[in-house]
């Protein structure tokens, strides 16, 4: 029996936060309070969740069957904590978890470009690679049917517009420029990037792409009851 007389604990409430916006801002250079804590955002879309990691606080994109006590007490801080792996593999469950990108923002320039939607290339890795963690995926290459490299243009993190880039055969800068021109200036652009695929960060680096954040995806199966 609880003791009358002491104080009634209050459930742990975490704020809530528009994920899109926080990135906008954050490509302006303004970036959370580096508070150690945590903030919650929902889901951009069904199935996928995720933790993205500023300096000095975090973001759980966690559905709210997970409560915000729960996800302090896993673990969960601004100090990297968020991306602890064990965090990562209790909240997925037995479901798939994708690896820890470095999240990267660039600007879109409106200036058209010679990119055409290509649906031949829709079933390449680069293609269900997108497919599998963003939403209203277009495919776009070059003219000329014979050249296999390709762009996505998607709709990804904090519902955002996300570029991906398949080049084999030295079209990268053209893609990625070509992307850049569907989308209005100054829009902000994101790209996930592996930050062991040096190659592929220094080629978005050079392209005016700024780190802001990292992330890391999972499609949960928790247990039921859990």
């Amino acid at each position: 029996m609880s003791d009358p007389g002491m104080p009634t604990r209050e459930p742990l409430r975490v704020p809530r936060v528009d994920l899109g916006a926080m990135l906008r801002a954050a490509a302006d250079g303004r970036f959370p309070e580096p508070d150690g804590g945590f903030s919650r955002t929902a889901p951009w879309r069904d199935g996928v969740e995720g933790a993205i990691a500023f300096t000095g606080h975090a973001v759980m994109a966690v559905t709210e069957d997970v409560t915000d006590g729960e996800l302090a007490a896993l673990g969960v801080h601004g100090f990297g904590g968020a991306h602890d792996p064990r965090i990562a593999t209790t909240l997925a469950g037995e479901g798939p978890i994708g690896v820890l990108d470095a999240l990267l923002v660039g600007r879109g320039t409106g200036t058209g470009g010679p990119l055409v939607p290509r649906p031949d290339l829709a079933g390449t890795d680069r293609a269900a690679h997108a497919g599998e963690w963003r939403t209203e995926i277009d495919v776009y290459g070059l003219p000329d049917r014979g050249v296999s490299s390709l762009a996505t243009l998607s709709r990804g993190i904090g519902g955002l517009p996300e570029v991906g880039i398949q080049a084999a055969d030295g079209h990268a800068a053209t893609l990625l420029d070509g992307i850049l021109a569907r989308r209005p200036a100054g829009e902000v652009v994101l790209a996930s990037v592996t930050p062991g695929n040096a190659r592929s960060l220094r080629f978005f680096l050079r392209a005016g792409f700024v780190p802001v954040a990292s992330e890391q995806l999972w499609k949960p199966r928790r247990p039921a009851g859990r």
